[in-house]
């Protein structure tokens, strides 16, 4: 006959590399929450059970990545638990990891510019899941022929902005020779309608026949070239200064002679 305690509010999937995070309001005050996860075609799979907390690492109960699953989130109270009867819960939306995950960022092994070709060499991110053999799959392995990447390049200190696209872990592109470029990495899933850009890796920059103008730009001539001027002046104005002041020397020293002579 008591109350039924509150059912959970705004709840999310939160999902990156197929690391999937559920997360709901509010805190919990006298009962807890229980989180089942209903497939399509799957048997119910019960996680965080009886937890005071508001979120839920979900991932290991999503390991068919192309079904779509919903959540529902049970709100349980401590007299209720050994009860029969289904507490109140409340139910998320359809979550697809293959279609919603976000691709992270790729993380870029090795690059070099050589003449007129730059290379770059990436890795995949990885997700929780592992190989019989215990070793991480990549989101490579799980996407298959579905990913690809696109690399953005562009000369350095300009904003023309190019890309090329792959497949494989390694881009050739022709650049301009003696010219620095800078670049990052994305993967794409070309047939998703949502989601379909992932996370950016770092932009790096190549740093061939790099000096000092190239790095601070005209700030540092400008600077140079009033040293220049000052040293020029210097050299100018000191001569003629050094001079006045010894002809000065020179007639005061003959006016005291005079004086002198003159008592």
């Amino acid at each position: 006959g008591s109350e039924d305690p509150p059912t959970a509010v705004n709840i999310t999937w939160s999902s990156i590399n197929f690391k999937t995070i559920l997360q709901w309001q509010p805190k919990p005050s006298g009962y807890f929450y229980t989180v089942e996860i209903h497939g399509q075609t799957s048997d119910v799979k019960r996680k965080c059970i009886q937890i005071s907390e508001t979120e839920c690492d979900v991932t290991d109960a999503l390991r068919n990545v192309k079904e779509t699953y919903t959540a529902h989130i049970l709100s349980v109270k401590p007299a209720e638990m050994d009860n029969f009867e289904e507490p109140p819960f409340e139910v998320s939306e359809k979550f697809t990891p293959y279609s919603q995950t976000v691709i992270g960022k790729p993380e870029i092994k090795d690059y070099s510019q050589k003449g007129s070709k730059l290379n770059v060499v990436f890795k995949d991110p990885l997700t929780p899941y592992t190989f019989p053999n215990g070793s991480f799959m990549s989101i490579q392995d799980i996407f298959q022929h579905d990913l690809e990447y696109k690399l953005y390049y562009w000369k350095d200190q300009s904003s023309g902005k190019k890309d090329v696209t792959t497949k494989s872990h390694n881009f050739e592109i022709s650049v301009d020779s003696g010219k620095n470029y800078c670049f990052y990495v994305q993967g794409i899933i070309p047939s998703r309608r949502e989601n379909r850009y992932g996370l950016e890796s770092r932009v790096l920059c190549t740093s061939v026949g790099r000096n000092i103008l190239d790095e601070y730009g005209t700030e540092v001539f400008i600077i140079l070239a009033v040293i220049a001027v000052a040293v020029i002046t210097l050299a100018i104005v000191l001569p003629v200064v050094l001079c006045k002041r010894k002809k000065a020397k020179k007639a005061r020293a003959v006016r005291e002679k005079e004086l002198l002579n003159g008592v």
